[in-house]
């Protein structure tokens, strides 16, 4: 018999009680929103992930079931197959809470009555490549903000400036290396800065300070990732800024 080392056996043997205990609940909602592959993800869920990448595939489920009752009640909604394949493969890898959130409202946000929009996709695409650190930065300037409608009727956000000491404190680490390479990435993603892959970060001209302004692609990731299907426009409610007030 093979002696338990590392003495993780409890603790596995504990994850997958709870799995076990959810496994019936979240297959009832993937079969719902997905029946073509909910017999595959039910295989994947008991035999192939188990214990780690099981609970967070639960949680993600758990997630998204909540956000598709929000937006849509009692409505009979689905998902493309490539979507939710695509989600739970990225999404299960990962068990930190907000990265959970985004995807759920992936999840949710691309349910609908015929299961034929692949939409999601794009965002898909981009949060996978997001770290943690890149998803609380983001999320935090475009909480921050102010946020209209052009006159082409397109939503867009005011630049939003952070100290090294803010982001500091945002990012909970003193590693200012790592948090100009996190804002350096999501330059390049053209998730921050004037949408031109430009702007975002430190500036040369000022070490102290960074430009954080959020693409119009950030806000449609960060609704999206609310769950919400419509515009950032619905989400918020946005109006044309007053071109008499200051923006702050």
């Amino acid at each position: 018999m093979a002696e338990d080392i590392l003495g993780i056996k409890p603790i596995s043997n504990a994850v997958e009680k709870v799995t076990d205990a959810t496994i019936k609940g979240s297959s009832a909602f993937l079969s719902r929103i997905c029946l073509p592959a909910a017999e595959e993800f039910g295989f994947l869920l008991q035999d192939k992930v188990k214990s780690w990448r099981a609970s967070n595939a639960v949680k993600l489920a758990q997630k998204a079931e909540q956000l598709v009752e929000k937006y849509h009640g009692m409505n009979a909604v689905t998902v493309h197959p490539r979507i939710a394949h695509s989600i739970f493969e990225e999404g299960s890898w990962s068990e930190d809470d907000i990265i959970h959130t985004m995807w759920a409202g992936l999840l949710a946000s691309g349910c609908n009555e015929t299961g034929n929009d692949d939409s999601n996709i794009v965002f898909i695409a981009i949060l996978k490549q997001l770290t943690v650190l890149q998803v609380i930065l983001l999320r935090n300037a475009i909480e921050n903000t102010s946020k209209y409608v052009s006159k082409g009727g397109w939503p867009y956000a005011e630049n939003i400036t952070y100290s090294i000491e803010e982001l500091i404190n945002i990012c909970q680490t003193e590693d200012i290396a790592r948090i100009d390479r996190e804002l350096d990435h999501l330059r390049s993603l053209e998730l921050i800065g004037n949408g031109l892959g430009e702007g975002g970060g430190f500036s040369p001209d000022n070490d102290n300070i960074a430009n954080m302004q959020p693409t119009g692609l950030a806000l449609h990731l960060y609704v999206r990732g609310e769950g919400f299907v419509g515009s950032p426009i619905d989400y918020w409610d946005l109006k044309e800024r007053n071109r008499n007030t200051p923006s702050s």
